[in-house]
């Protein structure tokens, strides 16, 4: 039972961590400092989708999952579509090629967007 909750929460994260990645650069207009994350985050996922590597989280999960006796692909609302968002059927290099450079466009046109624009046209930074 703990390790199919296990491996629930790391399929969480992962989805959670690839949701940041691609739209992570809007919480730097309140959060300015969350770029010193985010860049690196950006970083890896760009690496991941560019060279074909797999996420260490997909292996840790596959494995949470063998050990809680369940297959690879769990019948319940999170087994089943979670998983096709994260590794879907038609992820092919080419996808992937795509995926890494659709990443790379979206989170530097909105970095020009927050960081580089002329004074007047910046959003007021948080104080907190």
């Amino acid at each position: 039972m703990w390790y199919g909750i296990g491996a629930d929460l790391v399929l969480l994260l992962h989805l959670s961590f690839v949701l940041f990645v691609i739209a992570g650069a809007p919480l730097l207009l309140k959060w300015r400092w969350l770029v010193w994350i985010h860049l690196p985050a950006v970083a890896w996922g760009a690496l991941i989708e560019f060279t074909g590597w797999i996420c260490p989280l997909t292996p840790l999960e596959h494995r949470l999952r063998t050990l809680a006796g369940e297959p690879a692909t769990e019948t319940d609302f999170i087994g089943r579509y979670l998983p096709s968002l994260l590794y879907p059927a038609t992820l092919t290099r080419d996808v992937q090629l795509l995926l890494g450079l659709l990443v790379l466009v979206v989170n530097l046109t909105l970095y020009r967007w927050l960081f580089f624009r002329p004074s007047d046209e910046k959003p007021e930074r948080s104080t907190r």
